[in-house]
């Protein structure tokens, strides 16, 4: 693997837990397919798929939840 990114789910607000939950979310599609070649000449494919686009907010939804609970729901 690369070097390390994610020091921590610790998040100041919301909005950068969001931020970091789609940074989770497309650092695992890149671990999953290290090929940017790959990964470009699939976007096509999914971009236009709403199967897919609903499935990537799914994943995005659930690394928010674990960041959520990572910073007490910033209460």
């Amino acid at each position: 693997m690369s070097e390390p990114w994610l020091s921590t789910l610790k998040t100041d607000t919301a909005q950068a837990g969001w931020e970091l939950a789609v940074k989770m979310s497309r650092m695992g599609v890149k671990v999953t397919q290290p090929s940017d070649e790959v990964r470009k000449r699939l976007r096509g494919i999914y971009e236009n798929d709403a199967d897919s686009l609903i499935a990537s907010s799914q994943v995005i939804a659930i690394n928010f939840q674990t960041i959520a609970a990572a910073n007490g729901y910033w209460k």
